[in-house]
Order: C-alpha cells, then sequence, then structure tokens
C-alpha cells in the first residue's frame, strides 16, 4: 500500500473526528430520549447498578457470582426489550438509543479486527486520487476508453519498419505490463513521440490502475514540477510544498508529462537530474512523456541525464496523426 505516515494519519483522524461525532450524536439523543420519556433513564441506572453488583461479585471471588452473572445476563435482556418497547409505543425507532456509524462493518475505526475495512480503502483511493491532481481527468481517459483506430495501420516508422498502430500496440501493451508488474518489478517508462499522440492519455491509464489499487501517485506538467522546485529553492516557499517535495521523491509513481516545454536552464537540468537519480536510488517508479525526439531531448538536457534514462527507462514511441484533429474532424462530418 502506498500511503505515507502522513496519509494514514490523515485518514484515521477523519475516522477520530467521526467517532466523536457519533458519540455526540448519541448522546444528543440520549438527552432527548430521557426527557421526553423518564423511565429509560431509570432503566439505565438499573442496567449499571445491576452490572456493577455483578462485577465487584465476580471480582471479589463470590461462589454465587457464576450464577448472578447468568441472572444479570436474562435481566439485561428483559430490561433492553422492555425500552425497546417503551421507544416503539413513543414513536421512536426501538434502536434509537443505540450507535449509529457511517460504516456499521467496523464501527467507524477503519479496522475489521486487524484489517482495513473496505470504507479505509475507499478513503486511501480518494486521498490519491485528490493528491494525485488527476480525479478529473481519469473518469474518462483509462484503458477502456484507449483505442488502436486512432493510429495508421499503414503509416511506418521508417527505423523498426512497424506501422503506427503496431507500435501504438506495443506500447499499449507495455503500458498495462507496467501496472500488473508494478509490486513486483521495479520499472520506468519513457514515453516520446509528436504532439497528440496519446502519450499522457496512456500515462492517465496507469496512474488510474495504479490509484484503485492504493498506490501513491503524483502528476505533474514539467512546467509545474520545475516552478515547485523554484519555489522551494529560491525562498518562495508555499504552505505544504515543503512536503509535497518529499513526496514528489516517495510516491510510489511520479508522472512527469510535457517534459521540454518547460522554459529549459541549468537549474531545470540539475532538479530533473536530482529527482529522477534520487527515484532510481530509492527504486520508485517514474514516466516520463514528451514531444521531443530523442535526438533533441539529449541535446537540451545532458548526455548524463539521457544516459540515466536510457539505461533505467522502458522507451516508447509513438508515430501517427494528432488524435485530437482527428477527433476534431470526426465531430464535423
Amino acid at each position: 500500500m502506498g500511503l505515507t505516515n502522513i496519509q494514514y494519519n490523515e485518514i484515521m483522524r477523519d475516522y477520530y473526528r467521526q467517532q466523536l461525532k457519533n458519540q455526540q450524536e448519541l448522546s444528543d439523543r440520549t438527552k432527548e430520549a430521557y426527557d421526553h420519556l423518564p423511565e429509560l433513564h431509570q432503566i439505565d441506572r438499573r442496567i449499571s447498578s445491576e452490572s456493577c453488583s455483578c462485577a465487584r461479585a465476580l471480582l471479589g471471588g463470590d461462589p454465587s457470582s457464576k450464577s448472578s452473572e447468568s441472572r444479570l445476563r436474562s435481566r439485561l435482556a428483559e430490561l433492553s426489550a422492555r425500552k425497546k418497547e417503551i421507544l416503539r409505543e413513543a414513536g421512536y425507532p426501538s434502536d434509537y438509543l443505540e450507535p449509529r456509524y457511517r460504516c456499521p462493518d467496523c464501527q467507524d475505526t477503519g479496522y475489521v479486527g486487524s484489517k482495513k475495512c473496505h470504507c479505509f480503502l475507499q478513503k486511501a483511493i480518494d486521498l490519491l486520487y485528490m493528491q494525485s491532481n488527476l480525479r478529473e481527468v481519469l473518469e474518462k481517459e483509462n484503458f477502456s476508453a484507449f483505442s488502436l483506430e486512432y493510429y495508421s495501420p499503414s503509416l511506418k516508422d521508417p527505423v523498426t519498419g512497424q506501422s503506427a498502430r503496431q507500435t501504438a500496440g506495443r506500447a499499449l501493451t507495455a503500458c498495462r505490463n507496467f501496472v500488473r508488474d508494478f509490486d513486483s518489478d521495479f520499472q520506468n517508462l519513457f514515453l516520446y513521440g509528436d504532439t497528440g499522440l496519446g502519450k499522457t492519455f496512456l500515462s492517465h491509464c496507469i496512474a488510474k490502475e495504479l490509484i484503485e489499487t492504493t498506490h501513491s501517485v503524483l502528476y505533474f506538467s514539467s512546467f509545474r514540477l520545475f516552478e515547485l522546485f523554484a519555489q522551494n529553492t529560491f525562498g518562495r516557499v508555499e504552505e505544504g510544498n515543503s512536503e509535497l517535495e518529499e513526496h514528489i521523491f516517495q510516491c510510489d509513481l511520479l508522472i512527469i508529462d510535457d517534459l521540454g516545454t518547460e522554459l529549459t536552464n541549468a537549474f531545470v537540468t540539475s532538479q530533473l537530474f536530482f529527482v529522477l537519480n534520487e527515484r532510481i536510488l530509492r527504486r520508485k517508479s517514474t514516466l516520463i512523456s514528451t514531444n521531443l525526439s530523442l535526438e533533441t531531448f539529449a541535446e537540451t538536457y545532458s548526455e548524463r541525464i539521457f544516459s540515466r534514462i536510457s539505461s533505467n527507462y522502458t522507451m516508447l514511441k509513438l508515430i501517427g496523426d494528432d488524435i485530437r484533429i482527428q477527433k476534431k474532424l470526426q465531430d464535423l462530418t
């Protein structure tokens, strides 16, 4: 599971707040019921008194305590039934004075026994979606929506001889395998090719699958990523940025989209190497997409960065016609 301690604590704080809310609501309902139905208060005091008497007998080693315990269970059942009867007769639900939980399975603790409840896992997924910056887009861009029909079966890559559709199919298979083997095989992906060929779409497909299995994913355009580092480096630190920077190094998958569209300089180059190298050392996967060719990429950054990528990343090239333009043309016809 990809939750950091901070993320885990944030989820558990929400459970604690819900528990306090449950207690307050039960207290309010109890006070209301006592005010309208005084007999309920008397019954509860009787239950408390008889339970204490039985407990003292058990702790004191009274030989008759076993039979007293049996009688207490029977007595408590009678009093409980009487409480429900009183509530029903007054028009209240019979369980009005029982705790009400948002999740009955774990009773708002997050755990069923020693295992995380399904509601905890859903909270983790929701939190990871929010922190990935991808919540809305992943509703539309995922593997089920990816189509090879936009890639020409006749357009050939002059180097490999494969068609645009074959090349896209290879990339799609590699992305699916990346997700499938994510927990057992440390990998990084480098998607490159012209604008509008589905590189970002494929990165979104991967992000959705991993977030749904509670892996932490962070998505940044290259411009936003280096802007964040500049704020931290040159003193314009925004609230929460230092914590986010550490998460950039530690999240299960970091997606850097459109690398090469930022204003490239020595600072950007050094920060890019630092991020890539740090994540490789920590064995944390990174996915990079760029519109640059490999030759231009090496010239834009440095041989050191290109060497790091070429030796640690699976390189996936996409060719073809701009899919966005194809879709717009379809809409016009």
